[in-house]
Order: C-alpha cells, then sequence, then structure tokens
C-alpha cells in the first residue's frame, strides 16, 4: 500500500467506528436519517457541527458569509458536504442550525423569514461581545436571553430550538463520541417537533441530549449567566446524561 494512503488507514477507522456507533444508536431510536442540516457559519461552531454530523452520516449544506470558506469546509467534509447561498441553504434543508453571532441572526431571519417557515431553526448562540479587557461579556440586560429574542422574531410555523451551544468550541470539537461515555448537549423547546429533530441530530453528532425544559429555560444554556453551560455554571465541565439529569 503506498504510504501515504497508508497513514490515513488510521483515521478512516476512526471515522468508520464512530459512523457504525451512531447509526446503532439511531436505529435503536427508529429515527429517519434522509433529511438535510443546513449550517450557516462556518466559525468554530459551525465548522465542528458540520463536521460531527458528517461523521455521524448526516448529509449537511453549508454557508457563510464568506462563500469561500463554505465551499472550502464541503470539499474537506467529502460526499455528505455541499455548499450554497444563505437562502438556497435553507430551501434545501429540514433544519437550520444558525451558527452566527445574535446580530447576524437577528438580521438573517428579518431577510429569511418567508423561507424559515416549516423548519427546525436550531439556535447556538450566546449573547457575549468584548469587554474592553481583552475577554467577554454578556451583551443582554439580566433575565433577558437571546433564544428570547431570536424565538420572538420567527415567523410562525418555525420550529425553534435552543441547542448545540452549551460547551465551548474546544470542548465541542473534541468531545464527540467519547471513549468514556459521551458527553451531554441540553436543548430548550418548547416544540415537540423541534426536539425530536434537535435530539436525532445531537445523538448523530455524538453527543446524548438533555432537554432543560421549554424556551423559558434557555438562558441557563447561555453565556455568561447560564449555569448550565460548560464556561458558566458548570465550571469547564462535561457532564453525562446521569449527571446532567441531575443538574435539573
Amino acid at each position: 500500500m503506498p504510504t501515504h494512503l497508508a497513514d490515513k488507514q488510521p483515521m478512516v477507522g476512526n471515522l468508520r467506528r464512530a459512523y457504525d456507533q451512531n447509526r446503532a444508536i439511531l436505529d435503536n431510536h427508529d429515527l429517519e436519517v434522509d433529511v438535510t442540516t443546513a449550517i450557516i457559519g462556518t466559525g468554530n461552531i459551525g465548522s465542528s457541527v458540520a463536521r460531527h454530523l458528517v461523521q455521524g452520516g448526516e448529509p449537511v449544506v453549508l454557508a457563510a458569509r464568506d462563500q469561500s470558506h463554505a465551499e472550502s469546509l464541503a470539499a474537506e467534509l467529502g460526499a455528505l458536504a455541499s455548499s450554497a447561498s444563505v437562502g438556497d441553504a435553507v430551501s434545501q434543508a429540514e433544519a437550520v442550525v444558525m451558527a452566527v453571532w445574535l446580530d447576524t441572526e437577528k438580521e438573517l431571519i428579518s431577510q429569511l423569514s418567508d423561507a424559515l417557515v416549516g423548519k427546525v431553526v436550531i439556535d447556538p448562540t450566546n449573547p457575549i461581545g468584548p469587554d474592553g479587557h481583552g475577554g467577554y461579556t454578556t451583551t443582554l440586560p439580566e433575565g433577558q436571553s437571546a433564544a428570547s429574542i431570536v424565538a420572538d422574531l420567527l415567523p410562525d410555523g418555525a420550529h425553534f430550538v435552543k441547542a448545540f451551544g452549551t460547551l465551548g468550541a474546544d470542548a465541542l470539537g473534541s468531545a464527540a463520541n467519547r471513549p468514556s461515555g459521551r458527553a451531554v448537549l441540553f436543548y430548550a423547546t418548547d416544540d415537540d417537533a423541534a426536539a425530536e429533530t434537535v435530539e436525532r441530530l445531537i445523538r448523530v453528532a455524538g453527543f446524548d441530549p438533555v432537554k432543560a425544559g421549554g424556551i423559558e429555560a434557555a438562558g441557563r444554556l447561555e453565556l455568561m449567566r447560564g449555569d448550565l453551560h460548560q464556561n458558566g455554571g458548570l465550571g469547564g465541565r462535561l457532564l453525562n446524561a446521569d449527571e446532567a439529569r441531575a443538574s435539573l
């Protein structure tokens, strides 16, 4: 075997094992997988979500402000990934992950309102911004969450869920399919269709889903105040499913 192919064998084997593990979990939950997920934004969060979903066998369509970034990531991820404009990505998908800053998400919802009807809209955003001292601070007043703002902006008929934002970028990128047991991703929604979809996607991505509650609980999932965010009240910890349920 040529050396460059031999070097890739461990990586291929790991991807195959992750795919087989996720398919077994999906089969146990009688879940369909013939859907497409749009991921808007290819920064740390969007790229990690896309990579995990593809490794779990989920087709994704990627879009970004700089479309060359989406094209490059799609080429890296292979046959299950494609790129498109934001509008085309939304139209092709059943679920849309808005992996962008909150202000950008608000603009996109305004522009895409009609196209989002009937879609599951997944919001991983954290309402933070630079604090002027090299760190970050919350951008919203006490008692208000990014999720509540986004949910109010969405058109009737969109299915909203807060998810994929409860881990720091490094942990989200590295903690999928942990050998020691799956880490939890919390989610919050009032919508049964959104809950069913996001639970499936979280499992495909290599994590365990745990519902924190309805939208009123979504602030618990957000930086800087959320007690269920890894880098908030959890103090950097990753929880398993039993620990996560006990924390509720």
